[in-house]
C-alpha cells in the first residue's frame, strides 16, 4: 500500500534509530524523504540506501538542532530538494542522566534546545508550507512526558514541552487543515538508548519502576509504523493526540 505516493516528508534525527526507521517506512509507502541529522554522512548514506532499495527520491541533509537558524532554514531546504513538503516528523533528540541537584545548567539547556526548541523552530518554519497543502506534523515525544523518569529532569521537561506544544498547535490549526500529533515511545532499542546507559550510581529500583508491562522494548520500526499511521490519510480526523507505544509502561 502506497499511502504516501506523491508526498514529500522531512524527518529530523534520521541518520539512525526512530528517525531512520520512520524515513524507511514512509519511503516504502511511496514518500520522497529528506533525512536531516547532525551526522550528515550517516544521513546521506541512509538516503542513498533508500533510493537504491525503494526507488523514491531521498536526500540526506546536515542539520544542527541546537542552531535556531539552521532549524528555521531546514523546511525550506527540504521543500527545494524534494519539490514539496507535506509532512514533518520531528524526531531528533538527546538524553542526559543526572541527579537534578547536580545537573549542569548548560546540559539542561542543551537537552531543551535539541528536544524542544528545535521542534518549535522547525514547525514554525514548516507551517506556512503545510497550510498550503493541508499537511501535518508528527512529533516524537516520550513516555517521559507522561510519567516521571528519575535522573532525567531535562529530558522529561523537554518531552512534556513537546507534548504541550503539539496540543496547542493541533487546536490552533485544526480548522485550517493541518493536523499535529505526537507519539510517546517508551523504551526503544536505538543508538540513543545504547549511548545513554543508566549510570552505575542510579537507584535501579526507581528506574525499573518504569519498565514495560510487556517485558520487552519497542523497535524503531514499530515507532515508524505508528508515525506512518498518524501522518497518513487513515488518520485524517486525528489531531492533538499523544499515542503511547510503550508496552503498557504508563498504563498504571
Amino acid at each position: 500500500m502506497k499511502r504516501f505516493a506523491g508526498k514529500a516528508v522531512l524527518i529530523t534525527g534520521a541518520a539512525s534509530g526512530i528517525g531512520l526507521a520512520t524515513a524507511t517506512r514512509l519511503a516504502q509507502e511511496g514518500a520522497d524523504v529528506a533525512l536531516a541529522d547532525i551526522n550528515a554522512d550517516g544521513a546521506q548514506q541512509a538516503a542513498a540506501q533508500i533510493v537504491a532499495t525503494q526507488g523514491v527520491k531521498a536526500v540526506g541533509m546536515a542539520f544542527d538542532a541546537t542552531d535556531a537558524q539552521a532549524c528555521a532554514a531546514l523546511p525550506g531546504a527540504a521543500l527545494a530538494a524534494l519539490g514539496g513538503l507535506d509532512v514533518v516528523v520531528n524526531s531528533a533528540g538527546i538524553l542526559d542522566w543526572a541527579r537534578t541537584h547536580e545537573c549542569d545548567p548548560a546540559k539542561f539547556d542543551l537537552v531543551l534546545k535539541v528536544n524542544l526548541y528545535a521542534v518549535f523552530h522547525v514547525s514554525r518554519a514548516a507551517l506556512p508550507h503545510l497550510l498550503k497543502v493541508g499537511g501535518n506534523i508528527v512529533n516524537i515525544s516520550s513516555s517521559a512526558a507522561l510519567a516521571g523518569v528519575p535522573y532525567a529532569a531535562a529530558y522529561c521537561a523537554s518531552k512534556a514541552g513537546v507534548l504541550g506544544m503539539t496540543r496547542a498547535m493541533a487546536v490552533e490549526y485544526a480548522d485550517q487543515g493541518v493536523r499535529v500529533n505526537a507519539i510517546c515511545p517508551g523504551t526503544v532499542e536505538t543508538p540513543l538508548l545504547r549511548k545513554s546507559t543508566v549510570p552505575a550510581w542510579a537507584d535501579m529500583k526507581k528506574v525499573m519502576s518504569l519498565a514495560t508491562k510487556t517485558g520487552k522494548p519497542s523497535t524503531p520500526e514499530e515507532i515508524g509504523a505508528a508515525v506512518a499511521y498518524l501522518a497518513s490519510a487513515d488518520a485524517c480526523n486525528v489531531t492533538g493526540i499523544a499515542l503511547s507505544v510503550d508496552g503498557g509502561q504508563t498504563a498504571g
